[in-house]
């Protein structure tokens, strides 16, 4: 008699229920990450809409019995004659002057360190990778007394100077540079006549568009969440960022000294929540540059 062999568990499956299994963790676990993403930005939408009352009587991760969504947002730009449209407005000044110039500079340091050769290119480069690998955290007493000596601190130009430097995107300029400039499209423009500006003007800087935009959006949330330096550097309110002030407002509401009770914890929720829309914008409008630059990046030409 011919013994039968009995299969194994799973040894009948076909390579497409095998993907269909893979594909359905895969799913499974990007939803948890998603819900581990979007589950703070949902507990501040909602609590940021309950009443003072509400916020400690009602469930968390849910809305109140009424919507105060927009009331709370009323309080919280008119609270202390409206410091928090001056900090919104100290916000977008230090993102976008700090945020664009240092993409700017990236973009000139990145693309001279990967087209022109000169003495000391790799040593330089070297140093650019050294000053990833330092947090800023660690600078920030440094840059303290150095602009206390020429009497920095206390302006915006002791944001605004740090802000521009940004090692990290001069590496990132100088990688996508390397292939996203081809050599012979810069020596034909040289053979025409073209001087080395207007190269970069009206060749090189067009093809390096999308890299610029990644850049950005990296420079742009770090400026955006720029607290400690700012807290080091800064004494005077009108000059605060949000990241400042909203930890201020905190402050007074633990020390129970801002006379507003429980809603100052309302101010600062709405005002948590009103701080994180410009970034989303961003990401929505600059996306697509975005993933075409680390797309374009990846791909050797």
């Amino acid at each position: 008699m011919t013994a039968v062999a009995t299969p194994r568990p799973g040894q009948h499956r076909s390579p497409t229920a095998r993907r269909r299994r893979k594909s359905t963790t895969l799913t499974v676990i990007m939803l948890v990450m998603f819900g581990y993403a979007v589950l703070p930005l949902f507990w501040l939408l909602a609590n940021a809409s309950k009443s003072g009352a509400d916020l400690f009587s009602t469930f968390g991760l849910w809305f109140g019995g009424d919507f105060h969504l927009f009331a709370n947002i009323g309080d919280t730009l008119s609270y202390q004659n409206g410091i928090f449209l001056r900090w919104f407005g100290n916000t977008v000044l230090y993102a976008v002057v700090g945020a664009g110039g240092a993409a700017l500079l990236a973009t000139l340091g990145g693309y001279a360190l990967a087209k022109y050769d000169f003495p000391g290119r790799k040593l330089l480069f070297a140093m650019v990778l050294g000053a990833i690998s330092i947090p800023g955290t660690a600078l920030a007493v440094p840059t303290y007394l150095l602009f206390s000596q020429v009497g920095l601190v206390d302006t915006p130009w002791a944001v605004l100077i740090p802000a521009l430097c940004s090692p990290f995107g001069l590496y990132l300029m100088r990688v996508y540079a390397a292939d996203a400039v081809p050599d012979s499209i810069l020596e034909s423009a040289r053979i025409d006549g073209a001087g080395e500006f207007r190269i970069f003007r009206t060749i090189a800087l067009r093809l390096l568009a999308p890299g610029f935009v990644t850049v950005l959006l990296f420079a742009l949330v770090a400026t955006w969440n720029n607290y400690f330096l700012p807290l080091i550097v800064l004494n005077t309110p009108d000059w605060f960022p949000l990241t400042v002030g909203l930890n201020q407002w905190n402050a007074q509401a633990n020390s129970g000294t801002s006379g507003a009770g429980d809603a100052s914890y309302q101010l600062i929720l709405t005002g948590s929540l009103l701080s994180i829309v410009p970034l989303i914008v961003a990401f929505l409008v600059l996306q697509r540059y975005w993933q075409s630059g680390l797309a374009t990046g990846s791909v050797k030409q």
